[in-house]
C-alpha cells in the first residue's frame, strides 16, 4: 500500500495534467483537426510544461534554490511557479488560439489563473498542494468537455475523481500536506476551471 500511494504523486504529477487534458481532448473531440496539426500541438505542450520545466528544475537545483523535486519548503516554490506561470502564458500566446481551439485555450487560461494563486499563496506562506490542484482541474475540465461535446466519457470522469481521491491519500500519507493545503488545492484547481465555462461552454 505504501508503494501504491506514493506512485500516485508520480504519475499524477501536477506537471503532466496539461499534456494529458491536451491529448484526451485531441482523442474525444468531434471537431475535423488534421492529424498532423494535433501532434505538433501535443509535442509544443509536451516541451514547454514538461522538458523545460524538467531542465529548469536541474538549473534551480544546481543553483542551491531548490533542494529536492517534492519542494517542501514553501520558499522552494517561487521560482518554480513563476516559471511554470512563464510557460503555460506562452502556450496561450503561441499554441493555442481561442478561435480554433476555445476548449483547450480557456483550459490554459484556467491553469494559469490557478498557478498564479498558488504564487501568491506562497508569497503569503500558504502551501497549496499543487498535486490537488492538477488532478481536480483537469477533472473540472474533463466534465465541462463531457457536457458541451454531448458525448459519454463518465468512465474517464470516474478514473479522474479515483484520481483526486489517490493523490489526496498519496500527499497525506507521505506527509506532504495536511487537509487544509489538499481542499485548498483542490478548489484553486477547480475554480478557474468553472469561471471560464462561460467563455466556451
Amino acid at each position: 500500500m505504501n508503494y501504491f500511494l506514493r506512485f500516485g504523486a508520480y504519475i499524477l504529477h501536477p506537471l503532466l495534467m496539461p499534456l494529458i487534458g491536451c491529448v484526451i481532448y485531441f482523442s474525444i473531440t468531434p471537431r475535423f483537426i488534421e492529424i498532423d496539426i494535433m501532434r505538433a500541438r501535443v509535442f509544443a505542450v509536451a516541451i514547454i510544461t514538461l522538458f523545460i520545466p524538467i531542465i529548469s528544475f536541474f538549473l534551480l537545483k544546481n543553483l542551491n534554490i531548490v533542494q529536492s523535486i517534492h519542494l517542501i519548503e514553501v520558499k522552494e516554490r517561487k521560482y518554480p511557479l513563476m516559471i511554470h506561470c512563464l510557460l503555460i502564458l506562452l502556450i496561450i500566446k503561441m499554441v493555442f488560439d481561442p478561435y480554433e481551439s476555445p476548449e483547450l485555450y480557456y483550459f490554459f487560461v484556467g491553469i494559469l489563473f490557478a498557478a498564479v494563486t498558488a504564487l501568491i499563496l506562497v508569497f503569503l506562506k500558504f502551501k497549496i498542494s499543487l498535486h490537488q490542484m492538477g488532478v481536480a482541474g483537469l477533472t473540472m475540465f474533463l466534465i465541462a468537455l463531457g457536457v458541451h461535446f454531448k458525448i459519454n466519457i463518465l468512465g474517464t470522469i470516474a478514473l479522474f475523481f479515483i484520481a483526486n481521491g489517490w493523490v489526496a491519500s498519496s500527499r497525506l500519507h507521505t506527509n506532504s500536506h495536511n487537509y487544509p493545503e489538499l481542499i485548498a488545492g483542490f478548489f484553486v484547481g477547480v475554480i478557474p476551471q468553472l469561471i471560464l465555462l462561460n467563455f466556451w461552454l
